[in-house]
């Protein structure tokens, strides 16, 4: 399997090796050179972290910035004003070490009434952030930092945001199809869908991540019990069994090969938890994912794939991504640009088509003027950008983050 993706990625000199104590590795078997590139991986799972949606619009399948400059800085101090949390920079962010504590400290947080927020006291005209969104401001020099546009989700929810068509449907049909919130979602029922993202959101949002594991498998396991019929379209149809099983192997098998152990069993201890206390802490943690399984049972079952939602599996899954996941990390575009404002030059055709003109025996040359110019234009530019970017205050530079699953890795 491992084998079959390095060659489908065109990833030359590498090998996965599985060690009985360390789970797999990724192994060089040859010599590499300086910024060679090694291996460019495609995640097979991967969510923003939820308050980081706040901070960041992007593709929810993709994790491109969508929209324009506008719309995210306008968004983004639109909703600061209206007092929502959000994280504050990807250096301040949660670590995948501060990730498995994470739930501890939403509760020590909601129990002492703490808030991530920082609400910027230079504040802006509500009208001119609207504006910002909507398209009716533009900024200066933001068109030499586009973005796609946005694609609305095609089960009619407002949490999924796509930067095309292709990405809208491919997510659809991986994943969003059984987790969309909108009239058109899949799902058993959507009540019990908003209770499970209520409870990831306030506990772990690595529930959230299980949860697009498990709408995977269901998905892919349909996709081949399908193709596996048209190909015995002279069989009479198949009932749950020894046949069916076998397919949901192979539909689970990208999940599979991932290294796993039950979550409460190899998650690490918060540094304020006596050792003595350690069985209850992990019992605890046990707790919550029965009662995550419980809302997503209610919500997404299915049947034929009932061995997915047993606690051991579950357990396993999110253990999958305790023990193997990675920071997903996007840089923010609008951190690109106003670094772009504040290094400004003039344009390079002006500065190089320098003239120089004579009058009264006296030679004047023109850059002199040019560099006037430049530096009043420039001035302008930060005239006009300065309040959005006091607004912002350390948040400008906020990049997309969550954290995914990726196979060889």
């Amino acid at each position: 399997y491992f084998e079959r993706l390095i060659s489908k990625r065109q990833c030359h000199g590498i090998k996965v090796k599985q060690d009985g104590e360390f789970g797999k590795g990724v192994f060089a078997e040859t010599d590499f050179e300086e910024e060679q590139l090694i291996l460019k991986d495609q995640m097979l799972v991967g969510a923003q972290h939820p308050s980081n949606k706040i901070d960041c619009l992007v593709c929810s399948y993709c994790f491109k910035f969508i929209g324009s400059i506008e719309q995210q800085i306008g968004r983004k101090l639109y909703l600061k004003t209206l007092g929502v949390s959000q994280h504050h920079g990807c250096e301040n962010d949660l670590s995948d070490e501060d990730q498995d504590n994470h739930y501890v400290e939403n509760h020590h947080n909601s129990e002492n009434g703490a808030s991530s927020s920082s609400i910027s006291t230079n504040s802006l005209p509500k009208m001119a952030l609207e504006a910002l969104m909507n398209g009716e401001l533009s900024l200066p020099y933001s068109n030499k930092f586009p973005l796609p546009s946005v694609v609305s989700c095609p089960g009619g929810c407002e949490e999924a945001f796509y930067c095309s068509k292709s990405c809208a449907e491919a997510d659809w049909e991986s994943f969003h199809s059984l987790l969309c919130t909108g009239e058109k979602s899949e799902s058993l029922s959507r009540e019990a869908l908003l209770k499970f993202i209520q409870h990831a959101n306030e506990t772990n949002d690595i529930f959230l991540l299980a949860a697009k594991a498990i709408s995977f498998t269901i998905l892919r396991y349909r996709k081949v019990k399908a193709s596996h019929l048209k190909k015995q379209e002279n069989t009479a149809p198949s009932i749950l069994g020894t046949s069916d099983l076998s397919l949901l192997v192979e539909a689970w098998k990208p999940i599979s090969i991932g290294h796993k152990r039950r979550w409460w069993d190899c998650i690490a201890l918060p540094g304020d938890i006596d050792g003595s206390d350690e069985a209850a802490f992990r019992m605890q943690i046990r707790e919550l994912a029965f009662t995550s399984l419980h809302f997503l049972k209610e919500a997404i079952f299915d049947k034929e794939c009932e061995p997915l939602f047993s606690l051991e599996i579950y357990g396993h899954i999110i253990g999958m991504f305790e023990l193997n996941n990675l920071d997903l990390v996007v840089p923010s575009p609008v951190e690109d640009y106003f670094l772009y404002i504040d290094d400004l030059a003039y344009p390079e055709k002006v500065r190089t088509h320098a003239l120089v003109f004579q009058s009264n025996n006296f030679l004047c040359n023109i850059n002199f003027w040019c560099h006037f110019l430049s530096h009043s234009w420039q001035k302008e530019a930060e005239r006009i950008t300065q309040p959005y970017l006091d607004a912002l205050g350390d948040d400008y530079s906020v990049c997309c983050q969550g954290t995914a699953f990726f196979p060889l890795q």
